[in-house]
Formats: C-alpha cells, structure tokens, sequence
C-alpha cells in the first residue's frame, strides 16, 4: 500500500468522492487547495494551499508523497488559452513537482474528449495535457485514466441534461444516432484508488462496462421508466445549437463567464461515437445507468435543484434493469 497519496482537483465533483474512497481505504492524503479554510474537506486530509500556478505549493505538495494524482482541470472557458494554461500548463506543472520529488508513481485523470482534439478546445487542451506529462520526463509508472461523461450526486454540468431527460418534451443538443459511454463519479472514484494502488501503467478509457456505450434512447427509456411516463425526445438540429453557441459565446466574453454551450462544444456535442474501448481498469460492480440515474435524480430533488415529480413517490425508487436488453 502507497504511503502518501498526493492529489489535486480534491475539491472538485469527481474530487471528493476519490477523497472519500481513498481515505476509506486507509490511505494518507495530501491534497492542493485555493483556500484550505473553505476546502471542507475531512480533518484527516493535509492541505496544501496554493493552485497550480504556483510553484512552490507543488513542490509541498509533491514532497515525500508516492503517488502523485493530477486530477484538476478546466472543462469550461471564455477562451481557449484558458483551457490550455490549466489543462496543458497545469499539468506539466504537476508533473514536473512529481518528478523533482522522486514520486514513484504519476495518475494523469484526462478526459474521452483528448481521443478528438480537432472537435473542441477542451478536447485539444486535454490532449496537449497527456502531451506535456510525457514530455516531463517522470522516471515513474504514468498511467493516464481518460474517463468519459461523468454523473452522479452533486455536479451542475450535468444538471441541465438530467433537468431535460425528465421533462416532456426532452430538448436534446446532439444527434439521434449518437452512441457513448457513461460513468457514476463514485465508480470514477473506486478505479482512480484501484489505480493508485496497483502498478497499471499507459492508457486507459473507462466506463460503466455497458457493452456498445448507450444511445439517447436508453436514456430515454430509463427516465421514461424512472417518472412513470413516456418522454419524448426532441433533437435539436447542429445549425441551431450553432447559433445559439454563437450567441453564448458573445456573452461569455461581454461578462468574463463561460456558458453552458459554446462553439467549441457543439463538435463534441455531435460526434457519434463517444463509446470507450474496454481497458485495464474495470469493475466487477459497476453502477449503470439504471441504477445510478435514479440514485442522481433523488439526489438533485432532495437537495432542490430538480423540482420532485408530481404526485410520485420519488424517495424509494422501483427495481430496474441494469443495462439497455
């Protein structure tokens, strides 16, 4: 077992269920943060402050650990720089404090998206992250972890998506023949402490292990399942999530603030096939999107971001299938 485990991004969505999980498992943990004050994370966690512009907090944060887990990341910006200077530059960063350390093991959490960098500036900025951790030199098994769509309890990038699957119509920006993988954030956080723990080493995609990734209409079929009635979807042609990108993204930059679509999104948003090739890291258990998604929407209502369903009994869902027959 790994002595010190050193992580960034702790205080993100997919984050603090890896702290959980790894302190679960009986790991000491060393974790970077803007403002350890409102960090929030569990007294057993040593924090670091700084962010990844900063040196000198990478070195603290690197010294004496074992493994090293890169985990923070931009997946929106005003502008493509910003992607690049936290996704390729932070990276880099990291890896470099690893490597002056004598870290002896180097987890890069990158994203599906690095697989097509001609599609977005988030996809590019992310492979150009993988580019930059090889290019540091780590004398260490590297193991790159890209996951695809990541949901579950607490992420308001995917709000907006599960806010459409339970509405009538279900206004979708993609394409109808579409196919990609999922992942629950807590299996995300089960396979990067697998990783830290085992000596994997190269690339590997992950997902819900779901044979074929899912259509959207699976997703629509579940949600149809989960609400008691049938929704119907309603796909968006490319031209009109063009323009309306073209109009966020003249916002963003008037206000300084990304929004929930931009142009550099909709090629993502449209590509086909977003399905993970089956890797090294897996599980025997995992959450589908059966069982997650259900889980995910109590969740949102409980906390009152969703509205709860009229005159449903949304705290004890029914059983469902596992997987799409």
């Amino acid at each position: 077992m790994p002595g010190v485990i050193a992580m960034t991004g702790a205080t993100g969505f997919a984050g603090r269920p890896a702290v959980n999980e790894l302190l679960a498992r009986g790991h000491s943990l060393r974790v970077l943060a803007r403002d350890p004050s409102r960090a929030g994370l569990p007294a057993a966690v040593q924090v670091v402050p700084g962010d990844l512009g900063s040196t000198d907090a990478l070195r603290s944060l690197a010294a004496g650990a074992d493994v090293m887990v890169h985990l923070a990341g931009s997946i929106s910006a005003v502008r493509r720089a910003d992607y690049f200077r936290v996704n390729e530059a932070g990276a880099a960063a990291v890896a470099e404090a690893a490597r002056d350390a004598g870290v002896r093991r180097f987890i890069h959490i990158s994203s599906l998206a690095a697989r097509e960098p001609g599609l977005s500036d988030y996809g590019a900025s992310k492979q150009a992250g993988e580019e930059a951790v090889k290019r540091a030199g780590l004398k260490m098994p590297v193991l790159i972890i890209r996951p695809p769509a990541v949901y579950g309890p607490g992420d308001r990038a995917t709000l907006p998506l599960l806010k459409s699957l339970i509405s009538n119509p279900a206004v979708i920006p993609s394409s109808r023949q579409s196919r990609f993988s999922l992942i629950h954030v807590h299996d995300l956080a089960r396979l990067i402490a697998d990783a830290a723990e085992n000596q994997i080493t190269g690339l590997a995609e992950l997902s819900d292990g779901t044979p074929g990734g899912y259509a959207w209409s699976d997703l629509i079929r579940i949600s149809s399942e989960v609400e008691g009635r049938a929704i119907r979807p309603v796909f968006l042609p490319r031209g009109f999530v063009q323009m309306v990108a073209l109009a966020a993204d003249g916002v963003a930059r008037l206000t300084g603030k990304p929004g929930m679509v931009s142009r550099s999104k909709v090629g993502e948003l449209y590509h086909p096939d977003w399905i993970s090739a089956p890797g090294p890291l897996s599980l025997s258990d995992p959450i589908t999107f059966a069982r997650g998604f259900p889980e995910t929407l109590k969740w949102y209502r409980d906390a009152g971001w969703l509205p709860r369903a009229a005159g449903a009994d949304t705290s004890r869902p029914k059983p469902r299938s596992e997987a799409p027959p």
